[in-house]
């Protein structure tokens, strides 16, 4: 087996989460990033996401990640 067959293998039954999994997850807004990013792909324009995008921002901010990241209200 060649390394790329071996790196494929590995990725194809690793189940941990990877860097950005895990930042993702500790922002406690997975599940809503998710579905922005499903939105974004299914639609390829942003702005047919606005409610996806509304919901999000609402989940960054209850779960204090503009104080953690310094965003600024635009």
């Amino acid at each position: 087996m060649s390394n790329q067959e071996k790196r494929v293998q590995k990725e194809e039954t690793d189940d941990d989460p990877d860097e950005w999994e895990q930042r993702i997850f500790s922002t406690g807004c997975a599940d809503e990033n998710a579905r922005l990013t499903d939105c974004y792909y299914e639609k390829k324009d942003w702005r047919q996401c606005k409610k996806e995008m509304e919901i999000f921002k609402e989940c960054w901010k209850k779960h204090g990640n503009n104080n953690r990241t310094d965003t600024k209200d635009a």
